[in-house]
């Protein structure tokens, strides 16, 4: 199976073996297979968070399209299936007449991966609305259910990017909402955009956020990509003072506990590496932060290639380095 329709930044490569679930029965049939076989297994969700770094993946892997959206009136509540699309799921919140997710509008990919990865922007992460996550666990085929607080979350970062809970294959996740909603313009560029406007709603948020990512972010059918590639770097009070000095205009947020989060396609612009392209691997050149993939005919090494001369640039100049943010299969 090529699995190029499968990921965003368009990547082709072989996988051994394949496999779509559309319910617990099914993952459960396919888990036993590659129990069998001895072969790893790969959950896939929209392939918007990855890279596949080789020519041929030895593993199985299985493509999580569990669907579903069940709603609570009451609590305000829905459960989302895993495999159900964030953007659509954000959508159909908002056709409820609830707020809450607007900001997190046009982001790819699935409410299993969104979980994972815990995604992030315009000031606000899907951290904030999750309920409870309904996970299977291989090793006991037993469906067990977290807490939000059990989830983890942080910065790009949940539970199930660790040791202990990386084999946990999401199911569905429940996602709870304010009974009393409240616009979220903590985000500058956000804020600047209803700064004369007297409709400050839930959907006039959603929109403008849709239009914002479309000005920034290309279209990944057309021009591959899997969104911003390198996470935000967090440095201390220390070494951000010594960086502010040398760069006075270099772009942060601060963080409790004394941090500073430094913004990654600011360093990355500032290197001079906007729109850069080696061969077909290549720098968005309306967003530095983005990885593209032109005509779709750069292979995972070349990419991961491009991606390491940018984190030595920017080290080299700033003394931060950057660490990626998509899942890097090999």
């Amino acid at each position: 199976m090529d699995l190029k329709p499968y990921n965003t930044m368009a990547v082709s490569a072989k996988a051994r073996y394949f496999a779509e679930v559309t319910d617990r029965r099914e993952l459960e049939l396919v888990l036993d297979f590659a129990r069998r076989e001895n072969i790893e297994p790969f959950i896939l969700g929209g392939g918007s968070n990855l890279l596949i770094a080789s020519h041929l993946v030895n593993r199985l892997v299985i493509k999580m399209n569990m669907k579903g959206f069940e709603v609570r009136t009451d609590e305000k509540i829905v459960k989302v299936g895993a495999g159900e699309s964030w953007h659509e799921t954000v959508q159909r919140v908002l056709d409820l007449g609830w707020g809450g997710p607007e900001n997190l509008a046009l982001i790819p990919g699935t409410v299993g991966g969104a979980v994972v990865q815990n995604i992030g922007a315009y000031g606000a992460e899907v951290a904030q609305f999750v309920r409870s996550v309904e996970v299977f666990d291989p090793q006991t085929s037993l469906v067990r259910t977290l807490t939000n607080e059990e989830c983890d979350f942080g910065y790009r970062h949940s539970v199930f990017k660790t040791q202990a809970g990386s084999k946990w294959i999401v199911l569905a996740v429940k996602l709870a909402f304010d009974s009393q909603w409240s616009a979220n313009l903590s985000y500058k560029e956000l804020a600047l955009g209803f700064k004369d406007s007297q409709e400050t709603t839930p959907q006039a948020i959603f929109e403008a956020v849709v239009a914002a990512r479309s000005r920034k972010l290309p279209d990944p059918k057309v021009l591959p990509s899997a969104g911003s590639f390198f996470k935000n770097p967090v440095v201390t009070r220390e070494v951000f003072q010594q960086l502010l000095e040398q760069f006075p205009s270099i772009v942060h947020y601060p963080l409790s506990g004394g941090r500073e989060k430094l913004a990654a396609g600011w360093l990355i612009d500032q290197a001079g590496l906007k729109g850069v392209r080696h061969g077909f691997a290549g720098t968005y050149e309306k967003q530095a932060l983005v990885l593209v993939n032109h005509d779709g005919s750069a292979d995972g090494q070349a990419l991961l290639d491009f991606a390491s001369f940018i984190q030595d640039t920017v080290e080299e100049k700033f003394g931060v380095r950057l660490e990626p943010e998509p899942v890097v299969l090999e």
